[in-house]
């Protein structure tokens, strides 16, 4: 059963704007041609920079998933965790990163945030938080 704390800490479906200590987290890839989807979002709102397909950048930080398996995703996740423990005076809003044009399934994508569900400066689609509870 998920708490009232996890469902204060779920990321919006759709994200127009954030206010300024929010952080745009989205699935990119490696070349960061952010072509489509919430990559697309990120460069034309957010300040990501193209080329660029991996941290932080502008008001985002993308974390890639279109070069190979889950596992080839993790570190990527794992490096994002770090730094948001780093930087607690942003909010993170992550994006169902890889469950679009990647083609993962929440249920592939959710478990590498497992570490996340207790950080409060952490939100995580709803898709995601049901996987992991």
């Amino acid at each position: 059963m998920m708490s009232n704390n996890i469902y204060s800490r779920v990321t919006p479906n759709f994200i127009s704007k954030l206010s300024d200590n929010e952080v745009f987290v989205f699935g990119s890839n490696l070349d960061g041609i952010h072509a489509g989807g919430a990559d697309r979002i990120a460069y034309d709102s957010f300040g990501a920079i193209w080329g660029q397909g991996v941290g932080f950048q502008g008001k985002s930080y993308a974390i890639p998933t279109m070069h190979g398996s889950v596992d080839a995703i993790r570190p990527y996740v794992d490096d994002f965790i770090a730094f948001a423990k780093s930087n607690p005076e942003y909010k993170f809003l992550v994006t169902r990163i890889g469950c679009g044009i990647a083609g993962f399934a929440d249920e592939e994508i959710a478990p590498l945030f497992k570490e996340a569900l207790p950080m409060e400066n952490i939100f995580l689609p709803l898709s995601f938080h049901k996987c992991l509870h």
